[in-house]
């Protein structure tokens, strides 16, 4: 019950994985990780005997662990190995797994610590498909499963649209292959049940290694099979339109029997295994204190957990009543259709237009208002998102598979001369060429840095200390400024220096501070 109360010390990670397993399906395999870890902990308790000698390191990762989870709430922070890979820190799976390490240490110790150490690392995997996988390995998957299916189809006779994505059998019938039909959900899943297998047979590294590439392999290639099978499933529905409604349903069927017979294959493999010794190692053995034995310390370090416990449900409870709330509701009802309150003119430029982003679903991403130069210059986009917190743009442009040909950190000098930090990256869509300045404010004062390199860097604003401690009115509002050009043959340097010079005159007289203040409430 103190683990799962313990969660709230986390919280922020917490929601967000929760909203990453059921939002995405190709990820919500995630959701079973924490509970087969949790499970196979408790076996591994049991096999030293319920040693109970936990260490005071325990609870300092905990309290580590929620101090950097509250920080990244209130800033951002990026580790950028390349525009195609980045990090936020602390990573999700480097949360989960401290949490781990940390509960473990605090009531077993170190000895519990080595027996578990498998489950713990398992709980890197609560996301268990990472964005990078996805550019990589999910996509190249889809194009292959598209392109196998379509050899089927036309071996077996079949006139099919030109459209390679897509199986049209006629103009209206026919099957898109979707990222979730290149067969990467089920391999993982196959892998997953592998790896947890071979650890609970005991397996040698060695032989483990080789069943989980097999079953990876294996999702893999009965996935190929489903959709052959949906294609003849398809070929006999053009002469019995009827079955024409239920084309979903029948690969759902297709491919639960399938998955089902792979299941049943793979668990035979491991059966076999686990009756071979060379493939398998003994059991360590070794003396464990009696069950039930205590440690003297554990009643303090019990309670010092339960109070670190209160306070993080407390915070969560406070801030669930704050959000959900009437007024604030309301509020924010009200901000998803109501314009961005900017000022009409600032220094040479005038107001031209305003807009709001939303998502699909609703809720407010950004405030819009674009400016025009009385000597009519490049237009400047300026965009506040009052309920986003710490973001950072870049990644937004990654998921979208857009890569900044340019990016480091500028200082520009705004209203009052007050120089702030911002985070610059500059893009060819081949329609246009924008530069991106992107900075948070917190309360007064506002910046994001971004180091220079060559192959790595971070992106990262630094937090207002009374803020860590405090939702309003200093929560953190990024702010982001946008110049661009349609002349795309400029030269990346010229058009860069263009869009600067176009973002710096236009900052010269800008107020970011005052740009925040109305959103504060």
């Amino acid at each position: 019950m103190i683990a799962v109360l313990g969660l709230s010390t986390i919280w922020p990670t917490a929601s967000a994985l929760w909203q990453l397993w059921t939002t995405d399906a190709l990820k919500s395999i995630g959701m079973f990780v924490p509970l087969v870890s949790f499970v196979l902990i408790l076996r591994a308790w049991r096999s030293i005997g319920w040693a109970m000698e936990g260490s005071w390191w325990g609870l300092a990762i905990l309290a580590a662990d929620a101090f950097f989870v509250h920080l990244r709430s209130q800033s951002i922070l990026i580790f950028v190995v390349s525009p195609e890979f980045t990090i936020f820190l602390p990573p999700s799976f480097l949360v989960a797994f401290a949490y781990g390490a940390g509960m473990v240490l605090l009531f077993g110790g170190t000895r519990l610590f080595r027996a578990a150490l498998f489950p713990l690392i398992l709980l890197c995997f609560v996301n268990p498909v990472p964005h990078i996988f996805n550019m990589y390995v999910d996509l190249p998957l889809q194009r292959t499963s598209a392109h196998v299916a379509r050899a089927f189809a036309i071996a077996l006779g079949q006139k099919l649209s030109p459209d390679q994505m897509r199986l049209m059998f006629t103009p209206d019938f026919g099957m898109f292959i979707a990222p979730g039909c290149n067969g990467i959900r089920g391999a993982v899943t196959m892998g997953f049940i592998a790896l947890i297998a071979g650890y609970i047979n005991r397996f040698r590294w060695y032989a483990n290694a080789a069943v989980v590439v097999g079953a990876v392999l294996l999702g893999y290639v009965f996935n190929f099979a489903r959709l052959c099978t949906l294609v003849l499933y398809y070929i006999v529905a053009l002469h019995i339109p009827w079955l024409q409604n239920w084309g979903a349903m029948a690969d759902y069927i297709i491919g639960a029997c399938l998955f089902l017979l792979a299941t049943f294959l793979l668990f035979y493999v491991v059966g076999r295994l686990g009756e071979s010794p060379s493939q398998t190692r003994r059991p360590a053995l070794g003396s464990f204190p009696a069950a039930g034995v205590v440690s003297k310390t554990f009643y303090p370090r019990f309670f010092a957990l339960l109070a670190l416990v209160l306070f993080s449900c407390y915070v969560v409870a406070r801030a669930y009543v704050r959000l959900h709330g009437d007024d604030y509701q309301a509020q924010i009802k009200s901000d998803q259709n109501a314009p961005g309150k900017f000022p009409a003119r600032i220094g040479s430029y005038r107001l031209s237009r305003s807009w709001n982003e939303n998502l699909f679903t609703g809720p407010l991403i950004f405030h819009w208002a674009e400016y025009v130069p009385d000597d009519g210059g490049p237009h400047i986009s300026l965009g506040v998102s009052p309920v986003l917190g710490s973001h950072d743009t870049l990644i937004c442009h990654t998921a979208r598979g857009e890569d900044p040909l340019w990016r480091d950190q500028i200082t520009l000098p705004t209203a009052g001369n007050i120089p702030v930090n911002f985070s610059g990256a500059f893009y060819n869509d081949g329609a246009t060429q924008y530069l991106e300045a992107t900075t948070l404010c917190n309360g007064g004062s506002c910046g994001e840095y971004s180091s220079d390199r060559t192959h790595f860097g971070f992106v990262y604003s630094k937090p207002d200390p009374q803020a860590l401690f405090s939702q309003d009115p200093k929560r953190p509002i990024p702010i982001l400024v946008r110049a661009e050009t349609m002349d795309t043959t400029l030269p990346l340097e010229v058009a860069r220096q263009q869009m600067t010079g176009a973002v710096r005159s236009f900052l010269a007289s800008t107020d970011l501070g005052g740009l925040t203040q109305p959103y504060r409430h």
